[in-house]
């Protein structure tokens, strides 16, 4: 019998391992937020340009904040659309995030009928890290060197005899320029390319005579007197160039007020308490005062003051609505 007993005995005793090996691997799996793994931040944009710098300076920043590795996945092509709707995707967990622009958030939405998500409603807006303006500038053989030169163009009668170039049919530097013309009266001709190098070609051989640059992407340009900058577009200056002029100092430029932002999103169901830790880490970061000088360095400013997240995205939608269907490129 007491054989009998014992056999029972350690019966018992093996489930009760096998339960408390159970209970340690369910307590890995729902390990606190970060420490299961490392967080990908996607980027749909390749290496180098604006929202790359925003990506891989927040997710070196991040890494540090949050003691975890975070890793930038860079996922080019239509726009940032492809980066995004991967994120829009992905399981809300917080191990994947997105770092995007106004372009794939907002505009691509309203001009291409093959974007299947919803940039306001399909992603979560954790929190938005920078702007910077973009730069309105011309050609040396424009004989456009001010604003007041600019609308004594517009005045002549002349302007559809212009053209300015972007980076391409329904960014936010193309829509910038028809809101320039929009505010002027002007009705200078968009001509689209795929980088900023030929268009400055072709803007130091006057076959361009004016020209929409993010900032950051311009002033190498200015600083190398390759071409004549304006204005900025934003309310105010920007302190990475304060000796040129925002467009709206001139009254004929009054109603210019536009920049290109940038921000950390997430899927849409991603649980609360992960997204204020996410919050408060990204406060702390855009209050560093070592960030904002690496950040100053990319031509932007920090947004340390983040605005209403519920109605911000929604009328940044509303503004670029209306800026799209002036410039006839709208979704039907």
């Amino acid at each position: 019998m007491s054989k009998k007993i014992s056999k029972l005995g350690y019966a018992a005793l093996g489930v009760t391992m096998a339960l408390g090996l159970v209970g340690q691997a369910s307590y890995a799996q729902v390990a606190p937020y970060p420490t299961q793994r490392p967080i990908s931040i996607v980027i749909g944009y390749p290496a180098g340009g604006s929202v790359d710098l925003n990506g891989r300076l927040l997710a070196e920043a991040l890494g540090e904040k949050l003691g975890q590795n975070v890793v930038v996945e860079n996922l080019g092509g239509a726009g940032g659309t492809i980066g995004a709707q991967k994120v829009v995707k992905e399981k809300a967990d917080g191990y994947t995030l997105l770092v995007g622009s106004v372009n794939e958030i907002i505009i691509a939405g309203l001009i291409n009928p093959n974007v299947k998500y919803d940039g306001v409603t399909d992603l979560r807006p954790v929190g938005f890290i920078g702007s910077q303006p973009m730069l309105l500038a011309a050609s040396k053989h424009s004989n456009i060197a001010s604003t007041d030169d600019y609308l004594k163009m517009v005045a002549s009668g002349k302007s559809a005899e212009y053209n300015f170039g972007s980076s391409g049919v329904g960014t936010a530097l193309h829509l910038g320029g028809e809101m320039i013309n929009t505010n002027t009266g002007g009705k200078v001709e968009h001509v689209p390319y795929k980088g900023v190098a030929p268009l400055v070609t072709d803007m130091i051989s006057g076959q361009l005579q004016l020209g929409m640059f993010v900032l950051s992407s311009g002033m190498p340009q200015v600083i190398a007197d390759k071409i004549v900058p304006i204005g900025v577009t934003s309310s105010k200056r920007s302190p990475m160039a304060s000796t040129i002029p925002a467009l709206s100092e001139n009254p004929g430029f009054k109603d210019i007020d536009i920049n290109i932002w940038f921000g950390l999103f997430a899927p849409k169901d991603i649980p609360e308490p992960i997204v204020k830790q996410l919050q408060t880490a990204l406060d702390e970061i855009l209050q560093d005062a070592k960030f904002q000088e690496k950040y100053k360095a990319t031509g932007g400013v920090v947004m340390s003051e983040q605005p209403d997240l519920n109605s911000f995205l929604p009328g940044e939608r509303e503004k670029f609505k209306k800026m799209v269907d002036i410039a006839g490129i709208g979704v039907n």
